[in-house]
């Protein structure tokens, strides 16, 4: 195997030594949270389970739980009900999202969203 000898500018095959350096620029800034528009959270309405006897609703639910934030999955939730959907909807464990995510540590404002819309336990 062929090593290129290191350079005076500290590059070997034109990649820095520290990763440090390789993805990092400074004049790029980070952006986090910002805003989602309507469209894309809209996205998460077009997902579909790959198992043709997995609940559609739960998989929708469970995609939008794990990819919005509570503020969006709240706004989701209003356009998933827009579309008939049922938030109440079953999966293959006998349970709804609002059970699961009761279980959650952390998720009480997505538990608040599904309640503010009519969610309920099949134990109810």
């Amino acid at each position: 195997m062929l090593v290129a000898a290191p350079r005076s500018d500290g590059y070997n095959l034109g990649f820095p030594y520290s990763h440090e350096g390789l993805f990092v620029r400074k004049d790029k800034k980070k952006v986090v949270g910002e805003p989602m528009s309507d469209e894309q959270v809209a996205v998460f309405l077009s997902f579909r389970p790959r198992d043709a006897d997995e609940s559609v609703d739960m998989y929708m639910l469970t995609r939008a739980y794990r990819g919005l934030r509570a503020h969006d999955f709240a706004r989701f939730l209003d356009m998933f009900q827009a579309a008939g959907h049922d938030v109440n909807a079953i999966g293959a464990d006998g349970r709804t999202m609002l059970q699961i995510l009761r279980e959650h540590a952390q998720a009480e404002d997505y538990v608040a969203a599904l309640e503010a819309v009519g969610a309920r336990s099949t134990d109810t």
